[in-house]
């Protein structure tokens, strides 16, 4: 917008509120006016699509810091100031604010660009001119001030970041959850299958409502899942450790070894399985639309911390038996090599 048009365009008075109104207040006015002036609202309504241009172009200038310094200072000019020089015995013109500023030969009776008693032309500098560089601005007149069509094209709201906490069962199966934002409105939210702890998910058109008419920005919510106490993930997979005895880890056996969200299954221990080795139950893992993820059941041998007199005797009996090798030889070995 030309600084020439802040003259005569009173833009406190077209979003009614006062000059001092905070800029918060500011904010909320505007979007309250924006609302019931939206042309989407009143659809064939000239005069309100007409109305909502105006607040939008006077948001545009107030919501802006520097250009509502600049805009007061210009209107405070205006109020005694004339953009006409008078006659002879006239006061108080246009002369009187800007003379001093080019020498001081533009009083009353003097004249720039013009004779003396006559309106000037002001022919080597046209007013925006003189304003522009008053307040380092360079704004030509008919410039777009940003907004609504043909002041640039509406501006798109902001993107607003969040956060939650799921538990791991809604994060591994998928869940739909509601949030409230920090204006208190309500949304829900689509938690996919298989979404991993620090993950974004963008919610689109859920962000910052935008002040002239755009589109909304996008809520970008971070996931955080909550540990589980006895499943970990692994990509696609669930792992599992599920104790043994020695007895059946030694002889082998048939175990049950839980699921999430079903019934246990039965997995056989092969004799002689060594602690950390891992059972896979094909499918009973993360199932998401890019694939199934597999149960990995490690398996871990339970120490008994306490012996009756009969078991340690029949332990040292079982010792004697064993075979005359050390199982850290090997180890031991490569450490050497």
């Amino acid at each position: 917008m030309a600084s020439q048009d802040w003259f005569d365009k009173d833009f406190y008075k077209v979003l009614g509120v006062s000059k001092d109104v905070s800029a918060a207040d500011l904010k909320k006015q505007y979007r309250k006016l924006a609302r019931q002036y939206h042309p989407d609202s009143n659809p064939g309504d000239a005069a309100a699509e007409a109305k909502f241009k105006e607040i939008s172009e006077a948001n545009s200038v107030l919501a802006d810091a520097e250009q509502r310094k600049e805009y007061d200072q210009i209107r405070a000019m205006g109020s005694g100031a004339r953009f006409t020089a008078g006659g002879q015995g006239q006061s108080g013109g246009f002369e009187d604010v800007f003379g001093g500023m080019f020498g001081g030969g533009a009083g009353r009776g003097g004249s720039a660009g013009g004779s003396a008693g006559s309106n000037y032309s002001f022919q080597q500098a046209g007013y925006d001119d003189l304003l522009g560089g008053m307040f380092g601005g360079n704004r030509g007149f008919g410039q777009p001030s940003g907004g609504f069509r043909g002041y640039g094209g509406p501006t798109r709201g902001r993107d607003v970041t969040a956060r939650t906490t799921v538990d791991f069962v809604t994060a591994t199966k998928g869940d739909t959850i509601k949030l409230q934002t920090a204006e208190g409105t309500t949304i829900t939210v689509k938690i996919p299958a298989g979404v991993s702890d620090g993950q974004k998910i963008k919610l689109r058109g859920k962000g910052e409502k935008s002040q002239d008419g755009g589109e909304p920005g996008d809520i970008v919510l971070t996931v955080a899942v909550r540990k589980h106490p006895v499943f970990d993930r692994d990509g696609l997979n669930l792992r599992v450790n599920v104790p043994v005895t020695f007895v059946e880890a030694t002889l082998g056996a048939t175990i049950e070894v839980p699921t999430l969200g079903g019934d246990p299954v039965k997995l056989r221990v092969g004799p002689g399985t060594p602690s950390g080795r891992v059972l896979r139950v094909k499918g009973r893992g993360v199932e998401t639309p890019k694939g199934t993820g597999d149960l990995l059941a490690v398996v871990q041998v339970a120490v008994p911390s306490h012996l009756s007199d009969e078991a340690r005797e029949a332990l040292l009996a079982f010792h004697a038996l064993e075979p005359n090798e050390n199982p850290r030889a090997e180890l031991l070995a490569k450490a050497r090599e």
